[in-house]
């Protein structure tokens, strides 16, 4: 079950509220009368944020909500329920002592991989058309692969964070859903600063959805590595990247081949301590930080 939580009775709440908006012809904002699901690492008023984890009290008093449950709030958005997560969000895979094991909705005896497995099967499997994720290493991006769908890391800032992460400047929320259109949007709905996040960034004022269509891949550089410098894939996943490298290359992409051996990633770790956490974690390198 990608749900930790279900609250039929506020979603109909929310439902009726924005069906006489509606009515009305005065929408409340870009996603009034949606359904979207919470990845449970993000606050919401009225609902626990346990994190997977039996060890926090749901009976505490949750009388507040992150930036991004906040502007979806505003936007009319209609919230049903909260999403599976590991122990605290900090794997690739979504079990935990609270709710169990998420499994994928193509395959159940496969992980719909983590940390927001949740909310990328709740998408996958049509119970909702979006859902929040929150990323570190690979958080949105792992699950939304698996399961076949559309997950984005927006840029650091760009979507204010509250709680901070004990993941640091690598940890995002964004948008997870069945297309980049829609992706698109809901990234319209929750970008912007919030004054519980100091690194959160100014509103750019871009407009993504209408933003999307407009882009040029012509000339764009796109790295291809089969394997990772280490791991052969199997064949049906080598053709369908090797395809998606092709789509690259008709709209206008230049797509190298980059495949570092594993012996170069082991001299990079032995190198510097920087080069593991590029690797793992995806962290820019020290020249950057100089």
């Amino acid at each position: 079950m990608p749900l930790c939580s279900y609250d039929p009775e506020t979603a109909l709440a929310m439902a009726r509220a924005s069906e006489a908006r509606w009515q009305k012809g005065e929408p409340q904002g870009l996603l009034d009368g949606v359904p979207v699901a919470l990845k449970d690492t993000v606050l919401t008023k009225d609902w626990p944020r346990l994190l997977g984890s039996r060890t926090i009290d749901p009976k505490q008093a949750w009388e507040e909500d992150s930036p991004a449950t906040a502007r979806l709030r505003c936007a009319g958005a209609v919230f049903f329920g909260k999403t599976t997560t590991p122990e605290f969000g900090w794997k690739g895979v979504t079990d935990s002592p609270l709710t169990g094991v998420t499994r994928n909705p193509w395959d159940l005896e496969r992980t719909p991989g983590g940390s927001s497995g949740g909310s990328a099967v709740a998408v996958a499997a049509g119970i909702c058309p979006l859902a929040v994720g929150t990323d570190a290493g690979g958080s949105i991006r792992i699950p939304a692969s698996f399961c076949g769908i559309v997950g984005h890391k927006p840029t650091f800032g760009r979507v204010a964070v509250y709680p901070p992460s004990a993941f640091g400047d690598v940890a995002h929320v964004g948008p997870m859903a069945r297309s980049i259109d829609d992706a698109a949007l809901m990234l319209d709905a929750v970008k912007g600063p919030d004054s519980r996040d100091w690194h959160s960034l100014p509103d750019d004022e871009i407009r993504y959805r209408e933003a999307v269509g407009k882009v040029s891949l012509a000339g764009k550089r796109v790295a291809l590595s089969p394997t990772l410098g280490y791991a052969e894939p199997t064949a049906p996943v080598r053709a369908a990247v090797e395809r998606a490298a092709r789509v690259f290359t008709e709209f206008g992409a230049v797509v190298e081949e980059s495949d570092r051996s594993r012996n170069h990633q082991r001299r990079s770790l032995r190198r510097s301590p920087w080069a593991g956490s590029r690797l793992c974690c995806g962290r820019r390198s020290r020249r950057r930080w100089r």
